[in-house]
């Protein structure tokens, strides 16, 4: 039997030439390497291979944790066996490693818990086995091999992009929070001297600008506004600033406002840098589900998932209410209508939908976000390639329903006053009608209290009121003339 031994400084194959140890227990196959002499005597080293480089070592220990065969593996094993026709088995310690080096390479592979207990042995007395390599070269060879196996696993890679995405969302939001709150107390601390600036610049970073500009409102007929707005609000602004209502202030209290304004124009500029950033790394770790709804629908619903590949094993349904889970729960709570939608309604093309319509557009649009989501999480393109189809798919749902909205729909209403007063006078009653097809007339024929409506034509059907009962009568309105063959068929029923 061969044994396979992978260690930090190559791979070994050894062969065992105690047969004995094959025929003891698991647990007695320690005393085989109590020392180095009977470990000499029980096993013997046929074959090493040294890695050449730190850089072979880790892509043969990346291969080896995720159980596949590596080129230097490959190479070793043929090598050995398959060039020298040996029939032995193969001892292996991983049982998923060793089913792939028998379906690739054909060599019989033999896995236990015997054979585990060996291979245990042989790294124990692994120095004294394999000459050449010191137990100080070895402990060193392991401690590289950990660090560089820890880089490569760190190594930055569109699987890790989507912390990314996660981390700058969150940013975003904040910033956008922070940017309202500097926005709204900057216009409402210069608003006590220039009250009327506010209505006329809305824009807070115009707003900020403008307040560093112009100072003193009586500093506005010196400041060059003309190249930061257009020359009629320009013109507003001088206005305003020669009536203005407002109280007047101190240099200090000046000096405190345009610092806030400078600030807030900061956060501003910040905020357009990291939402280019986003937008970037959007299209680049998921291309089809940010051409579907923008690089901030699809960010959040990344961030609100927690990764890209989370997201992409939610079912449509999930990702149509992604964002609305505590109505959802209070609706199942409640036993009331649960939301048809989350994050995707901000989306542009539930939005352009009427209010009617926005369910039935969140549902469509979820069902092709969950597709290009896989897509991305899976593929390896960096641009949009099924989105074009399904936004296109989308687009023409939604000018479907929106010219079904303009057309009122037609109901039908069957014409059957002069027929009824026939019926009545007859001594029949009508009871009830209902549209069904002609499918569903075998499951509900046997309550005679139904009038049937069939296409293309209708059919009522009457009872007697009278307690002997009678025969049922069944009238068609386009002729208003009874329908004997049918009526023959359901007599037996409908007696009954």
């Amino acid at each position: 039997m061969l044994m396979l031994l992978e260690t930090p400084a190559g791979y070994g194959l050894f062969k065992l030439t105690n047969d004995k140890m094959l025929e003891c227990s698991a647990e007695e196959v320690y005393k085989y390497f109590e020392d180095s002499d009977t470990a000499k005597s029980s096993v013997c080293l046929k074959s090493f291979m040294k890695f050449k480089n730190s850089e072979d070592a880790v892509k043969e220990a990346n291969c080896l944790i995720e159980s596949r065969l590596g080129k230097g593996l490959r190479k070793f094993l043929t090598k050995n066996i398959l060039n020298k026709s040996l029939t032995d088995e193969l001892a292996i310690c991983d049982k998923a490693l060793g089913m792939e080096i028998q379906n690739k390479l054909n060599i019989n592979v033999c896995f236990n818990p015997k054979t585990s207990e060996i291979i245990r042995g042989l790294r124990m007395q692994f120095h004294e086995l394999v000459t050449g390599l010191s137990e100080e070269d070895t402990r060193s060879m392991a401690l590289s091999l950990s660090h560089s196996l820890t880089r490569f696993k760190l190594k930055f890679s569109p699987d890790k992009v989507d912390v990314m995405i996660v981390q700058a969302i969150g940013l975003l939001d904040d910033l956008d929070r922070e940017v309202n709150k500097f926005g709204m107390r900057l216009k409402e601390w210069y608003g006590w001297h220039f009250p009327e600036l506010d209505k006329i610049v809305s824009d807070n970073l115009l707003y900020a600008k403008v307040v560093k500009m112009i100072g003193m409102r009586e500093n506005a007929k010196n400041a060059k506004l003309s190249d930061l707005l257009p020359d009629d609000v320009c013109k507003e602004i001088l206005q305003a600033s020669e009536i203005s209502m407002g109280s007047e202030i101190f240099k200090d209290d000046l000096e405190s406002i345009t610092e806030l304004a400078t600030r807030l124009e900061e956060l501003l500029e910040y905020r357009q840098t990291l939402e280019q950033y986003l937008k970037y790394r959007m299209n680049v770790i998921a291309p089809n589900l940010t051409y579907m709804v923008g690089e901030l629908i699809a960010a959040r619903l990344l961030s609100h998932s927690g990764s890209l590949m989370n997201l992409a094993k939610h079912p449509a349904s999930t990702v149509q209410i992604l964002g609305a889970e505590k109505a959802l729960f209070r609706a199942l709570k409640t036993r009331s209508n649960t939301p048809k939608y989350g994050i995707i309604y901000h989306a542009g093309l539930v939005g352009q939908s009427s209010p009617k319509h926005k369910g039935k557009i969140s549902r469509i649009l979820a069902a092709k976000l969950a597709l290009c989501v896989r897509v991305d999480a899976l593929g390896e393109s960096d641009k949009p390639t099924v989105a074009l189809e399904n936004k296109k798919y989308v687009e023409n749902k939604l000018v479907q329903l929106l010219s079904d909205g303009n057309q009122k729909r037609k109901l039908f209403k069957p014409t059957f006053n002069n027929d009824k007063k026939r019926i009545l006078r007859s001594g029949y009653k009508l009871r009830s009608v209902i549209r069904l097809s002609a499918r569903s007339l075998g499951a509900v024929i046997n309550d005679p209290l139904v009038v049937f409506c069939l296409a293309p034509c209708c059919v009522w059907l009457c009872v007697c009121p009278s307690p002997w009962g009678c025969s049922p009568l069944l009238v068609s309105p386009s002729d208003s003339e009874p329908l004997e063959p049918m009526r023959r068929s359901l007599s037996g029923v409908l007696s009954d």
